[in-house]
C-alpha cells in the first residue's frame, strides 16, 4: 500500500456514498454529492500523476485504478438516467466504451501499460464536468447538453485511439519493437558457430582439426617450419638456397623454385 493505492481506494469508497446522497434528492443532499464527485474526481487524477512520479506504479494499482474510474464514472451515468435526468443511450455508449477500454488493458497488461492519451485526458474532462453539471441543481439546460455531446464524442474517437494502439501493443514481439528487423546473428542459424570453428580447424588453427592427407590444404602458412613433415630436422630447403656445389640432402626430391615453391599437392 502506498499514497497513489491508498487514493484509488477512497475513490473506490466514495462511489456507494456518493450514490447514496444523489438518490436521496434535495438542494443540500445534492450539494453534497457534488462534494464526494468531486473528491473522488480529484484523486483520480492525483494518483496517477503521484504513481508516475515517485515510482509507485503496482500490479494493484495497474488493475484498481481503472476499476475505480469506471465504477465512478458508470455510477454517475447510470444514476442520473435511472432518475429521468439524461437519457439512457448517453449512458450505454460511454460504459460500452469504458468497459471495452478497460478489457483492453487486462488484454495487453502483460506486454505492457497503454498510457493515458491527451485525448483520453480530456475526455475524462469533459465527462466530469458534464456530470458536474447534471449533479449540480443549477438551471442549465443548454450548457449540460453541450458538455455532454462533446464527452460522448471525444468518448468515442479516443475509444477507437485505445483499441488500435492495444492491438499493436498485443502484436510487438517482446524484446523486439514493432517493424525492427530479424537479428543478424540469430538469422545464421544455429550451425554458424559450427561452421566457423570447422573453417578455423581447416587452416591449422587447431591440430586436432587438421587433414593428415592433406597438410599443404592449410593455405600459404603450410611453408612453415611446422608443415615441413618429418624431414624437417635436416634442414631441408628449396634448391635455389643451397650453396654452388652443395649435394641435395640424401631422400628430398629436387623442389622447383616457382611460384608453388613452400607447396605441396596442387
Amino acid at each position: 500500500m502506498n499514497v497513489a493505492n491508498a487514493l484509488t481506494v477512497l475513490r473506490l469508497a466514495l462511489v456507494p456514498v456518493f450514490i447514496g446522497l444523489l438518490v436521496a434528492g434535495g438542494p443540500g443532499s445534492r450539494a453534497a454529492a457534488f462534494v464526494a464527485f468531486a473528491v473522488a474526481s480529484v484523486t483520480d487524477l492525483l494518483d496517477g500523476e503521484l504513481a508516475r512520479r515517485r515510482n509507485l506504479i503496482t500490479d494493484f494499482g495497474k488493475i484498481a485504478d481503472p476499476i475505480a474510474d469506471k465504477a465512478l464514472t458508470g455510477s454517475a451515468l447510470a444514476t442520473l438516467s435511472f432518475l429521468g435526468e439524461l437519457p439512457w443511450w448517453v449512458t450505454v455508449v460511454i460504459l460500452v466504451r469504458e468497459l471495452a477500454v478497460t478489457a483492453l488493458r487486462f488484454w495487453v497488461i502483460r506486454q505492457g501499460v497503454i498510457a493515458a492519451s491527451r485525448g483520453g485526458k480530456f475526455k475524462t474532462l469533459l465527462q466530469v464536468i458534464a456530470i458536474s453539471l447534471y449533479i449540480l441543481s443549477w438551471h442549465v439546460w443548454l450548457e449540460r447538453q453541450l458538455f455532454m455531446g462533446a464527452a460522448v464524442v471525444v468518448t468515442v474517437v479516443t475509444g477507437i485511439d485505445y483499441t488500435v494502439r492495444a492491438v499493436r501493443l498485443h502484436r510487438a514481439v517482446p524484446g523486439h519493437p514493432a517493424g525492427a528487423g530479424p537479428d543478424p546473428v540469430a538469422s545464421q542459424g544455429p550451425d554458424s558457430a559450427g561452421l566457423k570453428s570447422a573453417s578455423l580447424d581447416s587452416a591449422g588453427l587447431d591440430p586436432a582439426g587438421l587433414d593428415p592427407a592433406g597438410l599443404d590444404s592449410a593455405g600459404p602458412d603450410s611453408a612453415g617450419p611446422d608443415s615441413a613433415g618429418p624431414d624437417s630436422a635436416t634442414g631441408d630447403s628449396a634448391p635455389s638456397e643451397l650453396g654452388p656445389g652443395e649435394p641435395a640432402v640424401s631422400g628430398d626430391a629436387p623442389r622447383s623454385a616457382g611460384p608453388g615453391a613452400g607447396g605441396g599437392h596442387s
